[in-house]
């Protein structure tokens, strides 16, 4: 049975429910109440109401999906361009990721461990690929590149 989102209890409720499951940003959790059927003008005052009360907050948002990506092995870049689609705040999203306290270039490290058994490359085809691979899961060319070669990526 669906529910029809006409009222501002119900699209309260409904952003509610969403939000018990794991954490939204503003303009994802805007989105799903329309493809519920909810309009604007009920939808704006309810998302107010509950960043208010400290239910709907970006900052928690945006910290969780960070930490959830960056365990999922994937690095900033990559992530930074995954917020950038959800329509967050470039800035706020350059925060977020300072403030993350992760270490990057273990998170580089534990990646291409699990995926290349720590081998480095022995050819220009394996190098390609590895480098291809680490790019693709968010990590800079620099920090590849010390990798691949050999080096201590803290230097």
């Amino acid at each position: 049975m669906t529910v029809v989102l006409d009222t501002p209890v119900a699209v309260r409720r409904t952003a509610m429910d969403l939000l018990a499951r794991r954490e939204h940003g503003r303009v994802e959790l805007t989105r799903k109440l329309r493809q519920r059927g909810a309009s604007d003008e009920l939808i704006e005052p309810a998302l107010d109401r509950l960043a208010e009360e400290g239910l709907l907050s970006e900052a928690r948002y945006l910290e969780s999906f960070i930490r959830y990506k960056s365990n999922a092995g994937y690095g900033p870049a990559r992530i930074r361009e995954d917020l950038g689609q959800r329509g967050l705040d470039r800035a706020d999203v350059e925060h977020a990721l300072r403030a993350s306290g992760v270490h990057w270039s273990e998170k580089l490290r534990d990646v291409w461990q699990r995926k290349f058994s720590g081998q480095l490359p022995e050819d220009a085809r394996s190098r390609a690929q590895q480098t291809r691979f680490l790019a693709y899961r968010g990590f800079s060319m620099e920090m590849i590149g010390r990798l691949l070669n050999g080096r201590d990526l803290d230097d």
